[in-house]
């Protein structure tokens, strides 16, 4: 059997009005189909339910394109808005154009894989107690209550792989397998484009890392994205400080440095986007492995842009290097590391966190829907919370309140918060399971502390400084 078509438009050319279409990529502009996604603008079907991770920054041949031809009329995703400019599908769907759906980017892929396998539903804790489980039917299994997600078909997938031979067995590279394998399954015609086609019988068995089985259709990419052009955000430094009252608080990376020494030696780790990769400088010769949601474990530092691998990134965004050992796979199964408490600290940053250990980390006020991606799994499955974040936001609120006003990411999850004035510990021992302000920056007060601090907190006689407890 021969998969291959001579052009992507002609692999698209049947995609009717109205289809349903999961769209693989991660990130904003990483592993995205792009041949195919031109394809299907240019072919201009209309009214599509489009389901995806994120449709990728403007500007550039990700899925984002689709929504600026107004081809869009409903969208299921972990990421309708990110930091910055508002897209033209943020615009649409504020206008009623385009409806959304905001999954987690967990419970995204095992929906998908659990439509492929011909699974109508299943129960998970991710999102119990969020604005996810709204109107969705609840279970409780062994005390612990759970939300009922149902699983996902498509009419159509468009993919990418480095490798296929003619009957469409495809072999990934490095982290961009992510959601190819379950997009592919729950589509009744995956279309895949790739890097090379080989001849069958030219991919060993032990190289095959999805079988033409669930690959309808193979083309050839024509269109690149250069690492080079890639947008990138312009992140703050290390050396990066605040001032309060005209005194120095700790620098990002010196919250990196104190959070740290909290992670274990020998632990397995994922480290959110931001602030949170302050943490890979300071557990070098420690034995903690790194986990990212794409689908990599034991990645090491980050890398230049010149120097970068298209397919060596992290969750978010950065080009990564790898330690011996390291290994690859797909995002259910870098879900099932997560939800399967195979990680023992999970470390993210937050636009809130309250008195009960609620963290809101996903959606701000006046943007439609919001960035989920991973955290949910994250937070609900790691063996320990901890938050890292400026004490108080950028207009001088502060981000430790007594009840969250954010969007809950999940419900009394936090364990640690180390932020640049201080580090709070929850005592999960005590009667309110509240926090206690065990440290605090050098030059600091606890009372000016806690002027910043909208969360009651309790504080033992004579908090440590933080600088001292690197």
């Amino acid at each position: 059997m021969n998969k291959v078509f001579d052009s992507a438009a002609a692999a698209v050319a049947d995609i009717p009005d109205g289809a349903s279409i999961a769209v693989s990529g991660f990130g904003i502009t990483h592993s995205f189909p792009s041949t195919l996604i031109v394809a299907l603008r240019d072919h201009g079907a209309k009214g599509l339910e489009v389901f995806c991770n994120g449709l990728g920054a403007s500007g550039h041949p990700t899925a984002q394109i689709l929504a600026e031809n107004h081809q869009i009329s409903r969208l299921v995703a972990s990421f309708s808005a990110r930091p910055g400019p508002i897209t033209p599908a943020e615009e649409q769907i504020l206008a009623g154009e385009i409806e959304f759906e905001v999954v987690p980017q967990g419970t995204l892929v095992e929906r998908m894989r659990a439509g492929g396998a011909g699974i109508p539903a299943f129960y998970t804790p991710v999102g119990v107690g969020t604005a996810v489980a709204e109107d969705k039917p609840m279970g409780e299994f062994d005390g612990s209550a759970y939300v009922l997600e149902r699983g996902i078909t498509t009419d159509y997938a468009l993919l990418r792989a480095h490798r296929a031979d003619r009957a469409g067995n495809l072999q990934f590279r490095g982290g961009s397998r992510n959601f190819n394998d379950s997009f592919a399954k729950a589509a009744r015609v995956a279309i895949v484009e790739v890097d090379e086609i080989v001849e069958v019988g030219e991919l060993r068995p032990d190289d095959i890392d999805l079988p033409g089985v669930w690959v309808s259709r193979i083309v050839r990419s024509t269109v690149r994205v250069d690492p080079a052009k890639l947008p990138r955000k312009a992140e703050r430094g290390g050396d990066s400080r605040r001032e309060y009252a005209g005194k120095p608080a700790l620098s990002r990376a010196e919250i990196g440095r104190r959070a740290a020494a909290e992670i274990p030696d020998g632990g397995i780790v994922n480290l959110g986007a931001g602030l949170p990769n302050q943490i890979a400088t300071w557990i070098g010769g420690r034995g903690v492995t790194l986990h990212a949601e794409n689908g990599i474990l034991g990645y090491g530092g980050f890398v230049d842009i010149d120097s970068a691998d298209p397919d060596l990134h992290d969750a978010g965004g950065n080009f990564i290097d790898l330690h011996d050992g390291a290994s690859f796979f797909d995002s259910v199964s870098s879900f099932e590391i997560a939800r399967g408490k195979r990680l023992d600290a999970v470390v993210l940053g937050a636009y809130q966190v309250d008195a009960a250990g609620d963290l809101a980390n996903w959606a701000q006020p006046g943007r439609p829907g919001g960035g989920i991606g991973g955290a949910m799994d994250l937070a609900v499955g790691a063996r320990s919370v901890i938050i890292t974040m400026e004490h108080v936001d950028s207009r001088g609120r502060p981000k430790l309140v007594e009840r969250a006003e954010y969007p809950i990411t999940a419900p009394g999850c936090v364990d640690l918060i180390v932020t640049d004035l201080a580090l709070l510990r929850r005592d999960r021992e005590s009667a309110d399971g509240g926090f206690v302000l065990e440290e605090i920056a050098a030059g600091f007060t606890v009372d000016e502390v806690l002027e910043m601090t909208d969360m009651t907190v309790r504080v033992p006689r004579a908090p440590r400084v933080m600088q001292e407890n690197w």
